[in-house]
């Protein structure tokens, strides 16, 4: 067991030594963990889905796979494969958490950085660590970003003709806006979440909690980081949330599950059966006119996510109107990431009861596929 002896000593505090006018921009470090724990969080989340849909998924991906992979790359056994593409701090706090949160074993987790020497602790939990994107982006079945901004141009130069269409981009990169990104790639299955600060008093509530790991460890941190109703001075344009929906309906059209399969399957997903209980539907991924038109047995189109983040959906209509949905949304995310050691509680819900990050906008009849 290690001790901080560092404790209570202020003269070894991170203030010490700091002017007065430097101490107001202590905030800008609770900021920067609060991202840190919250991007992780959130792509933990989206990594357990992916997972748990890619169990009851049928195995086609993974034979289209095993025709298109070079003959440098080995993908062994049923599952979701997750890269990380660069090994500095947000890549190792990432798959520290996929591995302890998510439960994916070291085989699932596969990290191309510039420097794979340096990530020794990961190769002796048995993650294979090399320096070699294209390796990494025909292996994987979600990327994630986690580059410095100075470096993308040259790793898009890189990964441009090479990502399979099926595989999922998860950018770290704020700097970078989406549209910029989609055109380096040449790619549009692109997650991009979007984080905004806000102004409260509870925002040094993340400099409490240690590493990324420790702090998903305590439920008042998974309620804080809930995508609907954030909390510590951070806010996720929901935007996210129906790409994340929409990410994993392409899942279930690269592999050839039928419309109605499909919703089965998101439905389970997240729970939404039984009397009572509010459940996706046809015309809640696509327009009335298309719907009704697609049969049973017929699979749904892929959706572009670019233009899911950026342009009004039917989907983003019907869950910004639903409050119930957004409750069962947010109950989901709780119950899957909180520790269940822990115990379970209440949370993603503000005080007044309402989950009111999500405001409904004037949603004209969609044009959306």
């Amino acid at each position: 067991m290690m001790f901080d002896f560092t404790v209570n000593l202020n003269s070894l505090g991170f203030e010490c030594g700091l002017s007065e006018y430097e101490k107001e921009f202590i905030f800008l470090r609770a900021r920067a963990t609060g991202l840190t724990v919250c991007g992780c969080v959130h792509a933990a989340f989206l990594c357990k889905l992916a997972y748990s849909l890619s169990i009851g998924l049928p195995r086609q991906i993974e034979d289209i796979d095993m025709v298109l992979l070079p003959s440098n790359v080995s993908k062994k056994g049923k599952g979701l494969t997750v890269g990380v593409l660069g090994g500095g701090h947000i890549g190792k706090q990432l798959v520290q958490v996929l591995l302890e949160k998510n439960g994916l074993k070291p085989s699932q987790i596969n990290i191309s950085s510039r420097r794979p020497e340096t990530l020794e602790e990961f190769v002796k939990r048995g993650i294979m660590c090399y320096f070699d994107n294209q390796r990494l982006v025909a292996w994987a079945d979600v990327l994630f970003l986690c580059c410095l901004p100075s470096h993308l141009p040259k790793v898009c130069a890189e990964l441009q003709f090479h990502l399979p269409k099926h595989c999922l981009v998860y950018s770290f990169l704020s700097a970078v806006p989406l549209n910029r990104l989609a055109q380096l790639l040449g790619h549009s299955f692109i997650l991009k979440p979007q984080y905004e600060f806000v102004a409260c008093d509870s925002v040094n509530m993340w400099l409490f909690r240690g590493h990324v790991t420790a702090a998903l460890k305590d439920p008042e941190v998974i309620d804080a980081s809930c995508p609907l109703a954030m909390r510590g001075g951070l806010c996720l344009d929901p935007k996210w949330l129906f790409g994340l929906l929409y990410s994993l309906l392409n899942m279930c059209t690269a592999a050839n599950v039928g419309s109605t399969e499909a919703l089965g399957l998101i439905n389970e997903l997240f729970q939404l059966k039984g009397p009572g209980t509010v459940a996706f539907i046809l015309n809640n991924f696509v327009n009335s006119s298309y719907a009704s038109s697609l049969t049973p047995d017929e699979s749904f189109p892929w959706i572009n996510l670019v233009d899911v983040q950026s342009k009004e959906t039917p989907l983003s209509c019907f869950i910004s109107r639903n409050n119930s949905m957004q409750g069962c949304l947010s109950a989901l995310y709780n119950s899957v990431m909180v520790d269940p050691l822990k115990g379970k509680k209440e949370t993603g819900k503000p005080k007044d009861g309402t989950l009111s990050v999500i405001t409904p906008s004037h949603c004209k009849k969609s044009d959306f596929v």
